[in-house]
């Protein structure tokens, strides 16, 4: 393998499931290996077998079903990953990983003892002698096992350099193919870390036999600062988790090293082997597996990593992408970047949006949608395309008020029916007055409105949320509703062509949120009796009988 070529170590199976809550079932490791397979990692850490009697087993399935090629396929050359049990430095821990992964193709096996001071100290209670005995026994007896042993000296980011130097040395001695370099705690800087791996590379001898691995830990938040400065410094290996997760704060995450090396090529001038299309795939199977949610603000498989609201930034993507986006959506399993609107987004974008909904606005109607549009992100955080349509709805059917609240009364609790009266003043200037019983406040409200106005429709959609804090928090409460039978009709887009059902957007707000939901309801049912009443007024116009 050329020296440009950095493997891929995936422990999700392994340190990532040490994360607390993330305990994966036997079934959901052997999906999460295939996928894996899939993404083309080169080496899975499949578990620890000493662990326990399932852990052993989940790792010998997967030695057994993903280590191995298909069933039928005879080609030498057909690439399975190396499947890699972790073990202690004791001869029952290594017996325990050789067996559950002798079955494999390529397996590895990977043991390990702490080197810092601290740790010998007071963990393992063994002078540094005592240490080095022991890595040569123990890495000598797992090379009699396997050809493929990997050896980490644990919590190398805070051993003393010269005793590193010697005890990988007798690590290669003894027969380790791989030696890998953890900052356990999370605890070096890119610089230091960097200078630990050009050390090594160095002054170990017998280097030039084995690969140097990295394994960082984000505590600082520089995990994946860490692992590339290793790199750049002369490791070939980079242990590595899909979504970061592990311990504490987690692990080097996979996609994040994968794509920097990607994206910046020219910097580092090194490749792997990952289908980089698979990733967000992989991620989101580790995600709802593992009950991990990813954040939005992650890189590269966060839900904002290819979304963008600034009204500049969303012009300059919609002129070109490379403006605002490094990497295309495309690369990692994504079809398109996402402009989400909402205050922030300008002018541009939302023409291109509606544009893409079947409304052409231009000129003065523009105007008028984009700021009905702004009124409408500071009231609501997240705009959708239902709320742009019927945004523009509602430009077309601005009405005043046929129906308006005069009063409210509510009964509810666990004892009796919930129960409202509603008071409207209607457009002949009377006050109309009913009762009605619902399975809540808001829906025997919203009876007793349709009782009054006689306007059958469909809700589509309630949302409610406060929009300040403490008890006396402000409620705001959008609708969408669509009329009966056909009583409204259906418009076709000029545009597109396709016809749409109309519906009537309400909004409200006030301190009392059944209040607020009349409102907001009662603003969504004004819409509509206006429409009905110009598409009843253009029917009597077109049936007159034409004069000569």
């Amino acid at each position: 393998m050329n020296n440009n070529y950095v493997r891929i170590f995936d422990t999700t199976l392994r340190d990532g499931e040490q994360s607390p809550g993330a305990t994966l079932t036997s079934v959901e490791k052997l999906e999460i290996a295939r996928g894996l397979a899939r993404l083309g990692v080169d080496i899975i850490e499949a578990g620890f077998p000493a662990a326990s009697p399932d852990d052993f087993e989940g790792v010998r399935r997967i030695a057994v079903e993903v280590g191995n090629p298909p069933e039928g396929v005879d080609d030498p050359d057909y690439r399975v990953p190396t499947i890699c049990g972790l073990a202690r430095a004791t001869q029952k821990d290594i017996d325990a990983a050789w067996g559950a992964i002798q079955s494999a193709k390529k397996p590895r096996i990977h043991t390990f003892l702490a080197t810092s001071p601290i740790h010998m100290q007071y963990k393992l209670r063994m002078d540094p002698e005592e240490v080095v005995d022991q890595v040569r026994e123990m890495v000598a007896y797992a090379k009699s096992l396997c050809d493929d042993v990997e050896f980490s000296p644990e919590d190398a980011g805070r051993s003393d350099p010269e005793f590193l130097y010697l005890v990988l040395g007798e690590a290669i001695k003894a027969g380790a193919t791989t030696l890998n370099i953890p900052d356990t705690v999370g605890y070096t800087t890119p610089e230091e870390f960097g200078a630990l791996i050009a050390g090594i590379v160095e002054h170990t001898p017998g280097i030039e036999n084995a690969v140097v691995s990295v394994h960082c830990h984000d505590d600082l938040g520089l995990a994946t600062a860490n692992a590339l400065a290793g790199i750049q410094a002369g490791a070939r290996q980079a242990e590595v988790t899909m979504n970061g997760i592990g311990e504490r704060a987690g692990n080097t995450s996979l996609e994040e090293v994968v794509m920097a090396l990607k994206t910046r090529q020219p910097v580092y001038n090194l490749e792997t082997g990952i289908d980089t299309t698979q990733i967000t795939r992989i991620s989101r199977m580790v995600s709802n597996y593992t009950g991990m949610p990813v954040q939005p603000n992650k890189a590269i498989v966060g839900a904002n990593a290819f979304a963008h609201e600034a009204g500049i930034h969303q012009d300059g993507m919609l002129k070109n992408n490379s403006t605002y986006e490094i990497m295309k959506p495309e690369t990692v399993g994504l079809h398109r970047s996402r402009l989400v609107l909402g205050k922030h987004s300008g002018r541009h974008a939302l023409r291109v949006r509606l544009e893409e909904l079947g409304y052409g606005l231009e000129g003065e109607e523009l105007d008028r949608a984009f700021q009905s549009f702004k009124e409408l992100a500071d009231k609501k955080k997240t705009i959708t395309d239902a709320d742009l349509e019927a945004l523009v709805e509602d430009l077309m059917d601005r009405v005043s008020e046929i129906y308006s609240l005069d009063g409210l009364q509510v009964a509810c609790g666990t004892i009796g029916l919930p129960t409202a009266t509603v008071r409207l003043l209607g457009p002949d200037g009377e006050l109309h007055i009913q009762a009605a019983i619902g399975t809540g406040p808001v829906d025997a409200a919203y009876k007793a409105v349709d009782e009054i106005v006689k306007v059958p429709n469909t809700l589509l959609e309630f949302n409610i949320h406060a929009v300040t804090e403490g008890i006396d928090a402000m409620g705001e409460v959008t609708v969408r509703l669509k009329a009966k039978n056909g009583s409204v009709p259906r418009r076709t887009s000029p545009q597109s062509g396709r016809t749409r059902a109309r519906t009537f957007g309400g909004y409200g707000a006030d301190t009392d949120i059944i209040t607020a939901s009349v409102k907001a309801y009662l603003a969504a049912v004004n819409k509509l009796l206006a429409a009905r009443e110009r598409s009843e007024v253009f029917e009597a116009v077109i049936s007159q009988p034409i004069a000569n």
